[in-house]
């Protein structure tokens, strides 16, 4: 048998347990004769082949299909074999351990994507997406990381760059003629049409920002003193019966969570320890969680008391609270104070009013929400990811500083430039084109092992 090519990477390719197929995908250079070595047969492209997998005595691991993809035409850009065997464990790790035997090594985290993006299959946006599209909580979520796979958020973030590109090469041809730069400037309408592109920069940074919900949800942190109906809230908002409710106040020792969707949008929702003083060991380390739930919380719900309103101890638990951090508060119990559902602005913010215990309002408490974490409805946005808002937000700031160059007396044309080409690089970050090698390991790092 001929020496195995260098550098070939293998792994199993489907979920870990049982299953009817299993799938172990091996990619790299002149994969041919390795596969000859597997199963005895030369497979033709792209056609399935039905084979034995044979260890290196002869006898038969598994049975199955093989299947080549011979470069470039194939996911890594790369000789690609997908080895189709029965799905349980144990299977699989043989034939893995035989692909290892032959030649091959494990693949790291993320390897075949970023293969796939360093042989020019897939920009960084679109890899992204492949990670993003297998972790989606949602159908949405789910059909916004197709949009980006299939290139639509890259294509967006190429025009916008384009332009920048338009513009520099108007700007840097005027730089040796500075008698009439200005003139040529404006009769070719260069300021408006940056005008212009810093709209259609903003209309893909909410299209991006919406999208970034979809990912990564909201974290939302349920708090307030002992039996005010956390838990009952948490289980009307879940549709199950999470949470132990009792009359007894401190029931709830430790954070429960729960995630929904409202509209797509994933809301992680983590039911806490009642927040008072307390002797009680097992409680007291209870309500520390709860302050470290609320430092890494998008949003706090402050439940009261209908019967009540905001005491004195509720003061104290919102001047605890990060000033920065998004609030809102919801009145419970109204089955009880008489009252009935409704959304208010007051001194201290939005308070719902409701019943956890019937759901009355429950309704107004999901639109709410929704309107906190800035969701609107919108078919075409994509998935996102808080670097590349990061990425976009930077490219604005140079734009608007370029825009502010260009409305002085005598504008300096050689820093109007230099912000348009740094606009221009924040932008190529996004989809790979200027992006520094310790953060392709980061991205690529986060991906399953297969993938």
């Amino acid at each position: 048998m001929p020496p195995a090519p260098p550098d070939l990477i293998a792994a199993v390719a489907t979920a870990p347990g049982r299953g009817g197929i299993g799938v172990v995908r091996v990619s790299g250079k002149g994969l041919l004769p390795f596969a000859a070595a597997l199963t005895g047969k030369t497979p033709k492209p792209r056609l399935a082949t039905l084979a034995d997998f044979r260890a290196a005595d002869g006898s038969a691991i598994d049975s199955g299909l093989i299947l080549y993809f011979p470069a470039p035409h194939s996911f890594t850009g790369e000789d690609v074999v997908e080895l189709q065997g029965h799905g349980g464990p144990v299977v699989m790790q043989m034939l893995l351990a035989r692909c290892l035997d032959l030649g091959a090594r494990l693949a790291e985290p993320g390897e075949f994507t970023r293969r796939a993006f360093l042989n020019g299959k897939l920009d960084l946006a679109q890899a992204e997406a492949v990670a993003d599209l297998i972790d989606a909580a949602t159908a949405s979520a789910a059909r916004s990381a197709v949009r980006s796979l299939q290139g639509e958020f890259s294509r967006a973030v190429h025009a916008l760059a384009d332009e920048l590109v338009d513009l520099r090469m108007l700007v840097e041809a005027t730089l040796d003629f500075p008698e009439e730069e200005i003139d040529f400037l404006q009769a070719a309408d260069a300021f408006g049409r940056l005008a212009r592109l810093q709209a259609r920069l903003d209309q893909v940074a909410d299209r991006a920002g919406q999208g970034k919900l979809l990912q990564a949800g909201l974290q939302v942190v349920l708090v307030g003193q002992p039996n005010v109906g956390k838990s009952s809230l948490l289980n009307q908002l879940a549709g199950d019966e999470l949470a132990i409710v009792t009359p007894i106040a401190g029931t709830t020792r430790d954070a429960l969570r729960s995630s929904i969707q409202i509209e797509g949008i994933p809301l992680h929702i983590i039911d806490t320890a009642g927040l008072r003083d307390t002797a009680d060991a097992v409680e007291k380390i209870g309500i520390e969680r709860t302050w470290r739930e609320i430092e890494r919380a998008d949003l706090v719900i402050l439940l009261v008391d209908a019967r009540q309103g905001v005491t004195a101890a509720d003061r104290a638990i919102v001047d605890r609270l990060p000033a920065s951090l998004k609030r809102l508060t919801v009145r419970n119990k109204i089955d009880l104070a008489g009252g009935t559902p409704l959304r208010e602005d007051g001194p201290d913010g939005v308070a719902i009013a409701l019943s956890a215990k019937s759901g009355a309002g429950i309704d107004l408490l999901h639109d709410e929400l929704l309107a906190v974490a800035g969701w609107h409805q919108s078919e075409d946005v994509f998935i996102a990811r808080e670097r590349h808002l990061r990425a976009l937000a930077a490219a604005r700031r140079h734009i608007e500083a370029a825009r502010g160059i260009a409305a002085g007396p005598r504008p300096a044309l050689e820093l109007f430039a230099e912000e348009l080409r740094l606009g221009q690089q924040a932008l190529n970050e996004i989809t790979g084109e200027f992006t520094a090698d310790d953060l392709l390991g980061v991205i690529f790092s986060r991906f399953c092992i297969g993938k």
